[in-house]
């Protein structure tokens, strides 16, 4: 018998992504109404900041604040390409002016001074701008007497390229976070993947209530770095948000569904306490 030959059909690309995880084929639309978590192994996908405030915040409540900072190159700094060229391609591929996000909003109801780090542009650095824009934000939530959130995406630490200027925005907002904590201000911190270099060790793990996503990989630094420096074998899962929950690091491991709903009754509780 002749075969009758068809013509193959091609997939369209970008229907399915495969979890990094379980490494399961996945259905992208799936995930995305999932919060872009694996449905298969609950994964948490990186969310960029602004899909993030849509999840987290009352609708069309978000007031963004100090958009008019950018970065600026004081040290004329050039590796690969001048520093001064790095923020205009990270903001056209990002649409953010930085790596942090701040402003006014509410979460079913409660009003509260919110900001948020993205891994996306420039690992989520702490530059001058960065450190500026958290630390007005904390000023403002103590001033106004409101809760504050953050939320860290950023798996870098100072930015280099910035040099002390970088660096000293761990001392501006930690101080200005404990300013907020001696007027009675409530902070409460959400930890995401990844969490590392300067920013955890200054306000990402300064709340007072951590909360985490699962599986974030949350600490100083990285696993190759601790071995090339001490010859220290880690533990099993060590620097994962279990690990850290384990050992006391975190108060609690929340998935991100749940996120918007634990947050606005962290803020009931405190409030009447």
């Amino acid at each position: 018998m002749a075969s009758v030959s068809r013509p193959k059909r091609n997939i369209p690309e970008g229907l399915w992504i495969q979890c990094p995880q379980c490494k399961a084929a996945v259905f992208k639309k799936e995930v995305e109404a999932r919060y872009m978590v694996c449905p298969e192994c609950s994964w948490h996908f990186y969310l960029p900041a602004k899909e993030r405030i849509r999840q987290l915040l009352d609708a069309d409540s978000f007031e963004e604040w100090f958009v008019g900072l950018h970065p600026k190159d004081p040290l004329e700094f050039a590796d690969r390409i001048p520093y001064a060229e790095r923020p205009k391609s990270e903001q056209a591929k990002t649409g953010m002016a930085d790596a942090a996000i701040v402003g006014r909003g509410f979460i079913r109801g409660r009003p509260v001074v919110f900001g948020i780090t993205d891994f996306a542009f420039m690992a989520g650095s702490m530059g001058s701008v960065v450190g500026e824009k958290l630390t007005r934000a904390i000023e403002a939530a103590t001033e106004s007497r409101l809760p504050l959130i953050i939320v860290s995406g950023s798996g870098g630490g100072a930015r280099m390229q910035e040099g002390i200027l970088s660096l000293m925005q761990m001392a501006k907002v930690s101080a200005a976070i404990a300013r907020h904590d001696q007027s009675g201000g409530l902070y409460v911190s959400i930890l995401t993947n990844p969490t590392m270099g300067g920013v955890a060790a200054s306000f990402a793990l300064q709340g007072d209530i951590t909360l985490a996503e699962p599986g974030a990989m949350i600490g100083f630094a990285g696993k190759r770095t601790i071995w090339n420096t001490v010859r220290l074998e880690l533990p099993e899962g060590f620097q994962t948000s279990e690990f850290l929950l384990q050992h006391g690091f975190i108060d609690r491991i929340v998935s991100r569904k749940d996120l918007r709903t634990e947050v606005a009754r962290i803020v009931d509780y405190c409030e009447r306490g």
